[in-house]
């Protein structure tokens, strides 16, 4: 088994096949509270944006409900003020990029979009939503919701492509009970970004 395949194994059939409950998109709005707790605890802000990551599929009607989370997202940027863009990784990955200074409105989105592919029949195709944290010691975090677990985990990269354990176990004690965190840490992929000093989503 190669690198990729790993990766897919760990967030998408394996996943999937071992989960210990179903995905639900409302366990993302849990993320509206821990907004807050993240920076009144942990003295971690929201970085201005969050993702949706998922696998495409070759099929018209895939297509079409790609373009059709684009319209519901273009719509509600009227609205909110909520920017977003479509974006595929180096590992083949396709990110829909939302950025919005409130972090009400980016969950908002990130549910709307994902709602609107399991409505489509697509739900299986989700892969993770992304929401992004930094410190004023410029240390990043994120929390990553698994739509094959059905659970959150935390993510804090440092250069050389590894974790900060310090931060990671700061995020576990202070968030568990408040998300629904994943209990196998063999699931606590880590989704780096194609850059250095990127985001995931990048």
């Amino acid at each position: 088994m190669g690198f990729l395949d790993s990766i897919r194994s760990v967030l998408g059939i394996s996943a999937e096949a071992d989960a210990t409950r179903d995905a639900d998109p409302e366990d993302l709005f849990g993320m509206s509270t821990a907004y807050v707790t993240m920076e009144a605890d942990l003295g971690f802000r929201s970085v201005g944006a969050a993702a949706l990551c998922f696998s495409s599929v070759d099929s018209t009607d895939f297509a079409e409900t790609v373009e059709d989370v684009e319209a519901i997202l273009k719509a509600g940027e009227e609205e909110t003020g909520t920017d977003f863009r479509l974006h595929e990784d180096s590992h083949g990955w396709e990110w829909v990029v939302l950025e919005d200074d409130d972090p009400e409105d980016l969950v908002t989105s990130v549910h709307f979009a994902a709602d609107e592919f399991i409505e489509r029949g697509y739900g299986s195709r989700l892969l993770a939503a992304v929401f992004g944290f930094e410190n004023d010691g410029g240390e990043r975090a994120y929390w990553i919701y698994s739509f094959r677990r059905g659970a959150y985990y935390p993510f804090a990269p440092k250069r050389g492509k590894e974790q900060n354990q310090r931060v990671l176990t700061k995020l576990e004690s202070v968030l568990d009970g408040e998300l629904g965190l994943e209990p196998d840490k063999e699931y606590w992929y880590p989704m780096w970004p194609d850059r250095t000093g990127g985001h995931p989503w990048q």
